[in-house]
């Protein structure tokens, strides 16, 4: 028999999926406007070397984004990735050099990613820190570590067999964009269709009452930083493909755009609204930003304002839409 609780659980899941339906089809349309404004503006936008380019540049913020979202779903936050994804190709381009073979270097990088994860999990559940500060102050350390690790030098990595897979294509689709998609899938499968996903919007809605409904909080609260550090440490990963070198300073700022990312996809800075493919069309509409800017000339500055701006209307029209509920 089904009680009353239940039913209303299951029309504010069903509620949830239909504004999040909505909001992606607005989302696509923007990201196809700006492709065909800029495909009017400039001659260099719609070419074959420039859309790769293109989905190289957003895919990794995407999947930044997309471990940025589990953790903002519980109302927390995560500063600490754009450091995680630049520490993390200090470890790989380190371990590669020391002669680990390289899927294995993949593993143990991840891992240390998931060692960050958990301890982050810890200061905010058993000491009790603000997640903005246990994750700034990880921000912090990792950068200072990665530097001390390396003595401020850059590592080269002497794998070709690593480097030379940021340049592949399958299909005429870069590499780099196919990790997206395998990064997704099963993330979305997570957070859509287990009781876990389900668990992460409750502690977002409120964690006392999932508490007190039999949810583990403070596991809970582990597996959504864990995933975001992992996620991190898996661009890291990417980003040593890209680049060749292993440097505790790449990455710096990219936590300001995964965060972007996932407010201009949808996600609640207030807790318990999110998804998958909102955070990763929100990243390739800042990409299309960025690059379009970049093709017309535009001062940087701009590109930043018009981020600035776009999150502010983002969280503007989901206050109205908390208050109208």
């Amino acid at each position: 028999m089904t009680t009353t609780t239940e039913v209303a659980s299951k029309r504010a899941v069903a509620a949830r999926r239909n504004y999040s339906f909505l909001f992606a089809l607005t989302l696509l349309a923007l990201l196809v406007l700006l492709w065909a404004i800029l495909t009017f503006a400039t001659p260099n936008f719609l070419t074959s070397r420039n859309i790769p380019n293109l989905l190289r540049q957003g895919s990794m913020i995407a999947i930044l984004a997309l471990g940025q979202t589990f953790v903002v779903i519980t109302a927390g936050i995560d500063l600490s990735v754009g450091a995680v994804a630049g520490f993390s190709t200090v470890v790989i381009a380190m371990l590669i050099q020391a002669g680990v073979p390289v899927w294995l270097a993949i593993i143990m990088t991840l891992l240390v990613g998931l060692a960050i994860g958990i301890f982050h999990g810890f200061g905010i559940t058993r000491m009790g820190l603000p997640p903005f500060i246990i994750t700034l102050a990880t921000l912090t350390s990792l950068r200072g570590l990665g530097l001390l690790m390396t003595n401020g030098a850059t590592i080269n990595i002497t794998s070709k067999e690593f480097t030379d897979f940021a340049t592949l294509e399958f299909l005429g689709i870069p590499s780099l964009f196919w990790m997206v998609i395998v990064v997704a899938i099963p993330a979305y499968i997570f957070l859509s269709h287990t009781r876990w996903g389900r668990y992460l919007f409750a502690v977002g809605s409120n964690a006392e009452s999932a508490r007190l409904s039999g949810v583990r909080v403070q596991f809970i609260i582990y597996v959504a930083y864990s995933l975001s550090a992992v996620f991190a440490a898996f661009v890291g990963v990417l980003l040593a493909t890209r680049i060749g070198i292993g440097n505790a300073t790449q990455a710096d700022g990219w936590e300001l755009q995964a965060i972007a990312s996932t407010v201009i996809g949808g996600t609640s800075l207030f807790g318990a609204v999110g998804s998958v493919h909102g955070p990763l069309i929100g990243a390739f509409i800042l990409a299309t930003i960025n690059n379009g800017a970049n093709l017309l000339n535009v001062n940087s500055f701009w590109q930043r304002i018009i981020t600035g701006l776009l999150i502010i209307l983002i969280v503007f029209f989901d206050q109205l839409r908390r208050r109208n509920k």
